[in-house]
């Protein structure tokens, strides 16, 4: 496949040190690309809404700021042209058809070597899919799961970033402070978000949104917090 020189990907991943050894392999196998990189949910959002037309988002499940498969429904939603590949040291197969389910385009294995890379990544630039070999019996997302992902598609960003911040136990007053809104903004974004979700309280909606987590990790952090 010929690369085109203005082929653009996107990294979100908080280590620095792995953004650093994939941004150098991604440039040596497509000399001339652009990447641009996120280190935590809020600068991805900012970064896919400024760069919605680049060629490649990739994703690590465990970015700060994310809940399992939680960024990835909602950046679907958003950019639906936006091509997204989890790229994940969890190898668990059922993970992996989760993860097709929700949309993704793709899932590399962080233990994925070079050659491997580049298979995947000029795979999916062609408009393929491309993940580890499943076997056809392997379940994947579940209907409660799926219809927790339906309603989270329907949360603005700023809706979902109100989710988020709820489900790591903060309370109203703190997240306006932190999103430099008013706490009646939240309050009424919170009355959004319950409608949405066809909530009734607080601690449902993160456990709606809990569906889309991880087992033993993400989903055990994010019950904890309410």
């Amino acid at each position: 496949m010929a690369i085109d020189p203005m082929t653009e990907f996107l990294i979100a991943d908080d280590h620095p040190l792995f953004r650093e050894a994939l941004r150098g392999v991604i440039l040596k196998l497509f000399p001339g690309c652009t990447i641009r990189e996120a280190e935590r949910i809020a600068h991805l959002y900012d970064l896919a809404e400024q760069h919605s037309d680049a060629d490649l988002l990739l994703l690590d499940l465990n970015i700060p700021g994310a809940i399992g498969f939680s960024a990835l429904v909602h950046l679907r939603a958003l950019y639906p042209f936006l091509p997204i590949v989890i790229i994940s040291a969890h190898e668990d197969p059922q993970l992996i058809r989760r993860a097709l389910d929700h949309g993704a385009a793709g899932y590399i294995p962080k233990s994925a070597d070079s050659k491997t890379l580049a298979i995947a990544l000029n795979d999916i630039l062609d408009g393929n899919s491309w993940a580890p070999s499943l076997h056809q019996s392997t379940p994947g997302a579940g209907l409660e799961e799926k219809q927790a992902a339906a309603r989270v598609r329907q949360l603005t960003p700023q809706q979902f970033r109100v989710l988020q911040m709820v489900g790591t136990g903060q309370l109203n007053k703190q997240i306006a402070y932190e999103l430099g809104i008013s706490e009646a903004t939240i309050k009424a974004h919170m009355t959004a978000i319950l409608r949405k979700l066809g909530a009734s309280n607080r601690t449902q909606a993160v456990l709606i949104a809990n569906e889309l987590g991880l087992p033993s990790t993400d989903t055990a952090a994010f019950s904890q917090a309410v």
